[in-house]
């Protein structure tokens, strides 16, 4: 776990490796994909000029952003916690995306919008500083050393991800991988884009507030 680093200033593509689909979903996940799932996908071809409107959100509302949500479980537990904050999730995999949207379901969540393919996309089509705060929690580590290219914190991508933040918002990044979380920190402390300033080590082996778990 490592303690947020906070954007400096305002300011584009990686590849996505991995499965997009696991096992087959179930009657009512497929239908929820047919039926839920083009009510709340975000458009990137109307994202950058009418964001807030496409969300049903007010023009003033803050918008976080969660990057591989998994299974969607910490997504909808802050959905549920901040229901003032309008979020954007952002998972390639099917099923992951076909959970989330049963909790969206089942639990009345309406202030979550979904995008179910390449994050560059997505980020490539946000407006300037329109983000408060991303997460990403426990990607892909790539462990093989021939794979780390495959990696999605880079240079490249932290810049791209700083275009779209606004200065002084927050980036949450969680691994359980020692060596993902030193890959990360020294791109960090290598960003002019990024701050990390840790008080003890407690600022990063303990989770945020109000934490649900994974």
């Amino acid at each position: 776990m490592c303690r947020p680093f906070l954007m400096t200033t305002d300011h584009r593509k990686t590849s996505f490796y991995g499965r997009r689909k696991g096992k087959t979903l179930r009657a009512r996940q497929t239908l929820l994909q047919q039926s839920l799932l083009p009510n709340v996908r975000v458009d990137l071809s109307t994202l950058r000029s009418e964001m807030m409107t496409s969300f049903g959100c007010e023009k003033a509302t803050p918008v976080w952003l969660e990057i591989g949500f998994g299974g969607g479980e910490h997504l909808a537990s802050e959905a549920k916690l901040h229901p003032e904050i309008c979020f954007i999730g952002c998972e390639p995999f099917v099923n992951g995306v076909a959970k989330l949207l049963g909790s969206i379901e089942q639990e009345g969540i309406k202030n979550i919008r979904v995008y179910d393919e390449e994050v560059a996309d997505l980020i490539e089509s946000l407006p300037d500083d329109s983000v408060e705060q991303v997460s990403i929690l426990y990607p892909d580590p790539w462990p093989k050393t021939r794979h780390k290219k495959r990696r999605l914190i880079s240079a490249e991508f932290l810049a791209n991800l700083a275009r779209v933040m606004k200065p002084g918002s927050e980036l949450r990044f969680a691994t359980d991988i020692d060596d993902y979380a030193g890959w990360t920190l020294s791109r960090i402390l290598a960003s002019p884009y990024f701050l990390w300033d840790p008080v003890s080590p407690s600022d990063w082996e303990k989770p945020w507030l109000n934490w649900p778990g994974t």
